[in-house]
This record gives C-alpha cells, structure tokens and sequence, in this order.
C-alpha cells in the first residue's frame, strides 16, 4: 500500500514567500516539532523549508513543510502525486472570503512566544469550481494512502491524522496527545476561492486573545466561540486567502480532540 508520507506548502521562489516563511518560522518558534532547513538559519533560497514532524506516535506520517520552490503559484502538493493549486470563480458577482486586516508579519509579531502546537492545518476548497466528482477524485486516492477520518457532525470535512505503518494498514487505535498536525480537507459551499487554514494552540487565554486580535482583527464562528478565534491574514498571493484559528489555553486536561478519538470513533475511517 502506498502511504503518505508528506504534506508540501509549495511557495513561488518571490521575496513575498521568503517574507512568509520567515513569518512561520517566528510563529513556531516555540513549537518543539517545527525543524527549518535553510541557508543560513535564513529562509530566501529555493529549496529552504519548515517542517513539522508529528512527534507520536513515534514513526507517525506525514509530515508537513513548508517549501521555497520553482512554481508559479502556491500549491499544496502530495508525495502521492497529486496537488492542489490557488483556484476560485473568477466570474463570481461577489467574491465570498473572511475579511482581513492583520498583515502575517503583525500577527507573528503579537504571538511571538505564545505558540505551542500545531493542530492541523489545511484547505477550503471552493465548491463553486470543485465539482463532487472532482471533490472525489481528490480525497479517495489521498483516503487510501492515509488515515482519513469523516467530520462526526456530517460536514464535508475530513481529516487526515499522522499515524505509522501499522495503524495504516489497521486504523488508529492508540490516542495520544501528539498525534499532529492533522490536515483538513473541505469541500466549501461558501467559498470562492480556495483558502489555507492553520489551527494553532496558544497558552492565551480566550479573553486574552479577544484583546489581541479585537473586531474586526479577529472573530468567531458559530457553535465554536469557546475553543479558538479565527483571524484572517492579508494574502501576498492573488486568489489565495489564509486564516489563523488560534486555539485557546487548554486548562482541563487533554480533549478527545486532541487525541484524535472523536474523528477516529465518532467520525469512522474513510478508504
């Protein structure tokens, strides 16, 4: 069985990539699991990349960078072949997108030393260009090289959790803390244009970060209000938009999302 072994943020080799690589770098600089390989220590050449290596359980794939590389525009690309480019309805009467007003760089600068994991990241793919044939042809060859778990609540929203060898051949069966970052896949009915998501968990509280990212800076969606605030970064890259879900200090004790057992056992393995 082939298996996913890596995640890849492809970045056009342009000083706006190299601007938000360094941006990342200093956002995860607390993260015990984000490595960067470069000239240097300094991101700007082609081939300088982040990377974020889920810490268990041991040997658990894929892993997710963050590259500088020859390509025309950003794309997420698949160690299984495939790939997932900046798309959306250029003829659309109105472009539907989060509104943003934080730039990354002042984002990086408020959090610097407040990040501690990643959660997931991920894309919204938009429906309005994305048909449910091509939706499918997308997630079924990446749910047969992973593990690939449904949304339990019956969104069009799957997850792939890092898992070993064994656990790919028979699902995930051990639920840890550490098994990240997840990647989400989401088929967006509201979306015009695709977007890349990054759930990042803080040691801030919610108040703390309602003051850090005020309206209209930042904001909330429905039913999620109590576990991260959404804050919509300008994007360097036409056609492209990127938020930030930055999750709030946990104080009880790990969650059955934080190890994965509600995707795995609510929502069930897609193959």
């Amino acid at each position: 069985m082939d298996r996913l072994s890596e995640i890849t943020f492809l970045l056009p080799d342009a000083p706006e990539s190299r601007s938000f690589l360094d941006e990342l770098r200093v956002l995860f600089a607390e993260v015990a699991y984000a490595g960067f390989t470069g000239s240097a220590g300094t991101a700007g050449r082609v081939g300088d990349r982040l990377t974020l290596t889920p810490p268990r359980p041991a040997g658990a794939r894929p892993v997710t960078t963050f590259e500088l590389a020859d390509v025309p525009a950003p794309e997420i690309a698949f160690d299984t072949g495939h790939s997932i480019g900046v798309g959306g309805d250029a003829d659309a009467h109105e472009v539907r997108a989060l509104p943003a007003r934080v730039e990354t760089a002042d984002l990086a600068r408020r959090l610097a030393g407040h990040v501690r994991r990643v959660d997931h990241t991920g894309v919204n793919v938009p429906a309005c260009v994305t048909s449910p044939e091509r939706w499918r042809d997308l997630t079924t060859p990446l749910a047969s090289a992973s593990t690939m778990y449904r949304y339990p609540t019956g969104e069009d929203w799957p997850f792939v959790l890092p898992s070993t060898s064994d656990e790919l051949l028979g699902g995930i069966r051990d639920f840890v803390v550490g098994r990240e970052p997840r990647f989400e896949l989401v088929h967006d009915q509201w979306l015009t244009r695709t977007a890349w998501q990054f759930a990042l968990w803080t040691d801030l509280t919610r108040v703390e970060l309602e003051q850090m990212f005020p309206e209209p800076e930042g904001m909330t969606f429905p039913g999620l209000e109590d576990i991260f605030r959404v804050v919509p970064v300008l994007s360097p890259w036409p056609g492209l938009d990127i938020r930030f879900d930055l999750c709030y200090r946990i104080e009880n004790g790990p969650s059955d999302w934080e190890t994965g057992e509600w995707l795995v056992t609510d929502g069930g393995r897609i193959r």
